[in-house]
């Protein structure tokens, strides 16, 4: 435990920046594994639409310092190059 005041506010200010990053980890998480879901399932059109989230939620995620910035890119960079693959498939068997 903290001894000096300035030790304990430093404490609880971290430990509400964890669990505020902790929730926006899960939510993105989320919202990638429904993108998954929507991809499995074959609906294409509503796949692109919460890419789109996942993307945006990924970025706003670096610009609020939870993520560095090259992980969301890869992450980013596998979730388009999955719905690309999806999207030829669908495509061939047109």
């Amino acid at each position: 435990m903290p001894h000096h005041k300035s030790a304990e506010k430093a404490w609880r200010q971290s430990e509400k920046r964890r669990l505020r990053n902790r929730m926006f980890k899960s939510r993105v998480k989320t919202e990638i594994k429904k993108f998954l879901s929507l991809l499995d399932a074959g609906d294409l059109v509503k796949a692109e639409e919460q890419l789109k989230l996942a993307q945006s939620l990924l970025h706003r995620g670096v610009s609020k310092g939870i993520f560095h910035k090259n992980k969301a890119a890869n992450k980013i960079s596998k979730l388009f190059e999955k719905f690309n693959q999806a999207k030829s498939k669908v495509e061939i068997q047109a």
